[in-house]
């Protein structure tokens, strides 16, 4: 599913850089400052290509390198600058899903640690009942063992201890 949405999201951002490429191509027709400004970047993107694929093909790298004319450098820069545009809009968009995605799983760490001390507090809670349970059936027991079994239905000590001398008999 993800895929064909990001196939779809990289043709539209192609789709949108086209009119920016020709805009540029507009305003390097009026602004000689611009123009010239692009047409070095395309002259110098054009040498730092050329030098790598003759190092890559194992080329002669001494060689002077060709300046490219006037409409192709423009040409080449504003394809540069179009296809950095779409890369810096495409950047843009995984950092944003990543800090997006940061912050959604920071809140759902913040959501399982409020639980888990949530449960931590509840445990407490009921390891105090529990103690608390605990002392009550000593102190029970301590009165029992004090009154004896007959104490606590109000039965006499007494009659207990002879009717064991009448079983024993």
């Amino acid at each position: 599913m993800v895929l064909p949405l990001l196939k779809l999201g990289t043709l539209a951002l192609k789709t949108l850089s086209k009119p920016v490429a020709s805009r540029l191509k507009q305003q390097a027709a009026f602004h000689p400052r611009f123009r010239q400004f692009i047409i070095d970047m395309a002259q110098s993107n054009h040498r730092f290509t050329t030098q790598m694929q003759r190092r890559l093909y194992g080329h002669a790298t001494d060689v002077e390198i060709r300046p490219l004319n006037e409409e192709k450098a423009v040409q080449a820069a504003v394809d540069l600058i179009g296809e950095l545009f779409v890369f810096s809009v495409a950047g843009a968009a995984v950092i944003f899903e990543v800090h997006r995605s940061a912050r959604s799983e920071a809140r759902k760490e913040e959501l399982r640690k409020q639980e888990f001390e949530a449960m931590r507090q509840r445990d407490e809670d009921l390891a105090k009942e529990v103690e608390l349970l605990r002392q009550k059936l000593k102190e029970l027991e301590q009165l029992a063992k004090g009154r004896g079994l007959g104490g606590i239905f109000n039965i006499r000590h007494n009659n207990t201890e002879t009717g064991k001398a009448a079983k024993q008999a």
